[in-house]
């Protein structure tokens, strides 16, 4: 991470990183993970400018220790870490549970896949 460039779009948000390899580069996003294969500066660029950064609301499974998977949102992502929650459907006054990952976050965080259930655990 220390060769990782950091990318931030023209009003100044954080959009990713962009990674020297070889004679070209590749676009890191904000989650750690290679968005682009090896390509030149400008292209990396535009890849992490046209990603932006709404992927971050979407709803995302965490893969617990006994193997069962978890349904949160993305609560902060910064250069050394992402903090999800637990997904609660936005029920007020449900209990807040966070879990810390570093980055850039492994597989144990994907996307919700299509037709994937979602329950509240209180």
């Amino acid at each position: 991470m220390d060769e990782w460039i950091e990318h931030r779009r023209g009003d100044g948000e954080r959009v990713g990183w962009i990674l020297p390899v070889g004679d070209g580069f590749v676009a890191i996003d904000l989650l750690g993970r290679e968005r682009t294969g090896q390509t030149d500066w400008s292209s990396a660029e535009n890849a992490l400018e046209e990603l932006g950064i709404g992927y971050l609301a979407d709803l995302y499974e965490l893969r617990q220790s006994d193997g069962a998977w978890l349904t949160v949102r993305i609560a902060e992502v910064s250069s050394t870490r992402v903090v999800v929650k637990d997904d609660d459907f936005g029920a007020v006054g449900a209990p807040q549970r966070f879990h810390e990952l570093p980055l850039p976050v492994g597989d144990e965080l994907r996307p919700l896949g299509p037709g994937a259930r979602r329950e509240f655990r209180a």
